[in-house]
């Protein structure tokens, strides 16, 4: 067989919908037509790109599918009922319970409702990440995105410098969590300054090819006069999350047009024109389907979720595999100035 081809990929954060990446990573490494040169993940998306070196590093493709697996399984295990509500057609809500939960939070900081600082994700991270092995020999160029808090500046922690905390942070809703303290300095979940941070994947890659898996739409339905309270802080909360990525995006389509405007386009190596770019990119969106979802099926901590959002992210991934893995190497398959112009 040819050798793999290389592919970065970007990781977009949204909780619990996180496991529609996961189905998306899934069915890649069980297609094994590509490798992974650069991985970049926010919150969700860091979670998934940790575990996926974690289980390459240990044990290659299967090794990464098996870690994934057993991430989700085991953080759905750490909720000990059953959180959310399924209706007769089929959708899916958190419970009261979880509802009031979530409503008190807004008034009360975590250090008052969680004095002890209870985070059931670190230890299950401590249990299945080899954090020592990831700083030595991180099989790829891996980036985990947190937002630091004091200055809302993007730190970014490269894999000689990982550690539980750093992760942790990148996943840090700050009205939830106690926020990790790194050298001194609190940080946030990096939704808040890049979700995903494209550019370092950009930086000294081996391929010009970078897959972006969303979990958040790029639009949403018009917005109405009865739009409840509830479903207006839902699209404050969107928009929130998904704007430090638009603005990245949106320079690189207005830096691809500078330069095809440019009077010595001709001249220009082809890697420099308009016509055949520096980057390459291609995207997976969980938008179509994950739309019927409420924003709050994002804390919908479940393993029969987490199961339909894996088989859903594999469909995805299956699609996109057969319509455009041939244009990998070879072109951009998402209009780049369409998306995000």
């Amino acid at each position: 067989m040819p050798p793999p081809r290389l592919l970065n990929l970007g990781l977009q954060g949204g909780g619990a919908h996180g496991a529609f990446t996961w189905g998306v990573l899934d069915a890649l490494l069980e297609d094994g037509r590509f490798g992974f040169d650069g991985l970049s993940g926010t919150s969700a998306g860091a979670m998934n790109a940790v575990m996926l070196a974690q289980g390459w590093m240990a044990g290659g493709r299967d090794g990464a599918r098996a870690a994934l697996r057993r991430f989700w399984t085991s953080l759905a295990d750490t909720m000990p009922v059953d959180v959310t509500q399924q209706d007769a057609d089929g959708g899916v809500h958190l419970a009261p319970m979880v509802k009031w939960w979530m409503a008190w939070a807004h008034y009360v900081s975590p250090a008052q409702f969680n004095p002890l600082g209870v985070n059931p994700l670190r230890q299950l991270l401590l249990d299945q990440v080899d954090f020592d092995g990831l700083r030595q020999r991180c099989p790829f160029r891996l980036f985990v995105a947190a937002t630091h808090a004091d200055s809302a500046r993007l730190r970014l922690f490269g894999a000689p410098e990982l550690d539980v905390d750093a992760v942790l942070a990148s996943a840090c809703l700050p009205t939830v969590f106690h926020a990790p303290r790194i050298d001194g300095q609190t940080y946030w979940d990096g939704g808040y300054a890049a979700n995903p941070a494209v550019f370092p994947l950009l930086e000294g890659s081996r391929t010009r090819d970078t897959l972006l898996v969303l979990l958040s739409p790029l639009e949403w339905p018009p917005t109405q006069p009865t739009d409840t309270a509830r479903e207006l802080h839902a699209r404050v909360a969107e928009i929130a999350f998904t704007s430090a990525f638009r603005r990245e995006m949106q320079a690189l389509v207005r830096e691809r047009a500078r330069r095809a405007r440019s009077p010595w386009h001709r001249w220009l190596p082809r890697s420099w024109s308009g016509d055949e770019p520096a980057t390459r990119f291609h995207l997976i969106e969980a938008g179509p389907e994950l739309e019927h979802l409420a924003g709050e099926t994002r804390l919908a901590i479940n393993a029969r979720f987490f199961e339909t959002l894996h088989q859903l992210g594999r469909a995805s991934a299956g699609r996109w595999l057969e319509q455009h893995a041939d244009a990998v190497g070879r072109r951009d398959s998402v209009e780049l100035a369409a998306k995000f112009g």
